[in-house]
């Protein structure tokens, strides 16, 4: 049963692989980009509709709520239904929630798009991440996995011109009327993405997958692998389903613990700061547009953050890098907080993002690989979906926190110590996959 996961791990890395993660980076960004709008949305909702702090945090957590939910389900749905039609159906789900965003009528209509939009957009990551990791060469599988989160900053970069440029002069309905476009992307996509070969071979589908490994083979050059023999079809359609209660058993439970507390403290570092950031500048003595500007600069210095983990991770594996990505956010989120001047902010707001963002890369990377592909989707949706509940709980927190300006600095070293912890339990939970083959 293993030479379908055997073929596809030892396939060189070629156009198939890089037409797949472009697929797979263009529905990652329109993700980014729906998410970032609301971001840059808030401060602007907040003197149009006389929004207090609460009523704002609580935008952004709602969005979380729906993320948690629509990640867990997304992800055990993915397990028995299989990743392409998720993929595609949260797409759908989360570009028309956010087209609807632009017609609320008032506070409450606007939470409940806000929800719908986090639904799709939590559903969709765990299952984007568990395609791509199960059809990438094992010893490319971290770099090609960072590189697809590295699109998150691309379409956070896209929702930040969208809101400089429409924002200001044609208001935030259409900013949001903007972020419905994907959705068209999606009869592309059906007709572009294959099926998981592995998730068809855990399925007993052993026909369909050999058909498709053999396509990938065929267009990669490569001599084809055997056919699966008839006792490794019996094996496979006789595998029993995974329970989500199995990821607490002895063989998971560590490897479980430490990706909760991994995902629930980036979650909360990022979503606590980055969909405050543009608010927390204005409160700080900025103007809206300056703001945005800041923000733009450190959606930038995402980028390099991305490539510069997609270089290490392969090299130095992915408990060093995720350690040295985490601690040095922590440090560059208390320099921030205390940032006295425009130079200041700049400098460590982007080391903040490119350090940040870079640890998101790692994450999703390193997620998928501590599962074997029957619990992969489930293990990853769960993970994140505990995640979310940083996200939730950040917002409020921060709102909480902010009575004044002088708050600030008190409001980055909780992020700082956020971020320090999630580096020690990667340190001291955390197990190497570098170069590991999937099972």
């Amino acid at each position: 049963m293993s030479t379908i996961t055997e073929r596809l791990g030892n396939l060189p890395l070629g156009k198939f692989h890089w037409r797949l993660l472009l697929i797979m980076c263009l529905g990652w960004a329109f993700d980014a980009m729906d998410t970032g709008i609301v971001a840059f949305v808030l401060p602007k909702l907040m003197a149009a509709w006389k929004l207090t702090s609460a009523q704002v945090g609580m935008i952004g957590s709602v969005g979380l709520v729906g993320m948690a939910i629509g990640a867990m389900m997304g992800g055990t749905i993915a397990d028995y239904v299989g990743r392409k039609k998720v993929f595609a159906a949260t797409l759908i789900l989360y570009s028309l929630g956010t087209g609807a965003c632009g017609l609320a009528w008032n506070y409450e209509a606007l939470l409940f798009f806000r929800f719908l939009v986090g639904f799709g957009l939590g559903g969709q990551l765990p299952v984007a991440i568990t395609l791509m990791s199960e059809y990438s060469p094992t010893n490319y599988r971290g770099r090609m996995i960072v590189l697809l989160e590295s699109s998150w900053a691309f379409g956070w970069l896209a929702a930040s011109i969208i809101s400089y440029l429409i924002i200001p002069k044609y208001g935030w309905e259409v900013a949001f009327y903007i972020g419905a476009v994907p959705a068209l992307y999606v009869f592309y996509l059906w007709q572009m993405v294959p099926e998981s070969a592995m998730y068809l071979m855990k399925k007993g589908r052993i026909e369909e997958a050999h058909a498709l490994v053999s396509k990938v083979e065929q267009e990669l050059g490569v001599p084809q692998g055997r056919k699966p023999s008839p006792a490794e079809m019996e094996t496979a359609a006789t595998a029993p389903a995974f329970s989500v209660f199995q990821l607490f058993n002895p063989t998971y439970l560590k490897r479980t613990a430490c990706l909760w507390i991994l995902w629930f403290c980036i979650v909360f570092s990022y979503y606590g700061i980055f969909l405050w950031l543009p608010t927390l500048l204005v409160k700080a003595g900025h103007n809206m547009v300056q703001s945005f500007e800041f923000v733009l600069w450190m959606t930038v210095a995402q980028i390099p953050g991305y490539f510069a983990a997609a270089a290490l991770v392969d090299k130095i594996g992915r408990k060093a890098t995720m350690a040295t990505f985490l601690i040095g956010c922590a440090f560059a989120a208390y320099m921030f907080g205390n940032a006295a001047s425009t130079a200041q902010i700049y400098l460590w707001g982007c080391l903040m993002s490119f350090f940040n963002l870079g640890a998101w890369g790692i994450l999703y990377t390193y997620t998928p690989e501590l599962y074997p592909t029957e619990a992969r989707s489930t293990g990853v949706g769960w993970a994140a979906g505990f995640g979310r509940i940083g996200g939730i709980v950040a917002p409020m927190v921060v709102a909480a926190m902010i009575t004044g300006p002088d708050k600030i600095p008190l409001v980055f070293m909780m992020f700082t110590a956020v971020l320090v912890i999630a580096a020690l339990d990667m340190i001291v939970l955390g197990d190497e996959t570098k170069q590991k083959a999937l099972n």
